[in-house]
């Protein structure tokens, strides 16, 4: 499948902080909102499990994922493409 097929689903860029098991890697997501009440700027992450087929991406790298199918019971992400 090409990405041009799944452009309506949801990306998210983050960083690789696992690649220990095999075609699965362990994605840290970081999003900035701003507070509602106290009207700073706050950071929340969350770690994505993604599929990664080829065992391309390494620790550290910063990735784009894409939402897909359940491959497993945590893994609802694929990855698209890693840079260094």
């Amino acid at each position: 499948m090409s990405v041009e097929n799944k452009k309506f689903k949801r990306t998210l860029e983050g960083v690789v902080v696992s690649d220990k098991n095999d075609k699965t890697i362990t994605v840290n997501v970081v999003r900035r909102f701003k507070h509602r009440t106290y009207n700073k700027f706050v950071s929340s992450s969350k770690r994505y499990h993604a599929h990664d087929e080829n065992n391309t991406a390494k620790l550290g790298d910063k990735v784009t994922i894409i939402e897909s199918r359940p491959h497993s019971k945590l893994k609802k992400w694929e990855l698209v493409g890693a840079q260094k």
